[in-house]
């Protein structure tokens, strides 16, 4: 079952940078399997590390959310395969923070080959994911509202269009 919101290519540009976060990668040997392309589990991996770099560059890394007393736990992945990613692909994955509603946030990824044959701005699509996160304490793992301070990092709040 896929989430119903919009996905990260769709939301890109009207959203606040702090929103939204991209990184560029080159597919290694590391990244493939038995059938020569990237395994379905390294692009779940490329989407956590995108949002953690995210959460790093506002300033709101693992250690610094612990210590505010919320941190975010993974409740459902949804990915869609589109096509193989190869040796050599040079990837790029895109995150946007889609929704915060309450003890829990939505962000939505999206995976790009962008090799020289590609369409030059959009490439071509590999994969898209949606992970619905949970705000928990990080002593007792209880479900717990983020802190006004994070939600507002995070771009949801008047404060959003300065962060960047």
């Amino acid at each position: 079952m896929k989430l119903s919101i919009p996905d990260a290519n769709t939301l890109w540009n009207s959203l606040a940078p702090a929103r939204r976060h991209k990184q560029t990668l080159t597919v290694g040997a590391q990244h493939l399997d038995e059938m020569d392309h990237v395994n379905n589990t390294v692009y779940l991996v490329w989407c956590e590390a995108v949002a953690r770099a995210h959460a790093e560059r506002l300033g709101m890394g693992t250690g610094v959310l612990r210590a505010l007393g919320a941190v975010p736990v993974a409740r459902q992945h949804v990915i869609t395969y589109h096509r193989p990613a190869l040796l050599g692909d040079v990837v790029r994955v895109r995150t946007t923070l889609t929704v915060h509603a309450g003890l829990r946030s939505v962000r939505a990824y999206t995976i790009d080959r962008l090799n020289a044959n590609d369409p030059p701005q959009d490439g071509v699509r590999l994969a898209e994911c949606q992970t619905e996160w949970v705000w928990v304490d990080p002593v007792s793992g209880r479900p717990k509202r983020a802190p006004a301070e994070v939600i507002a990092r995070f771009g949801f709040g008047p404060a959003a269009q300065s962060v960047g």
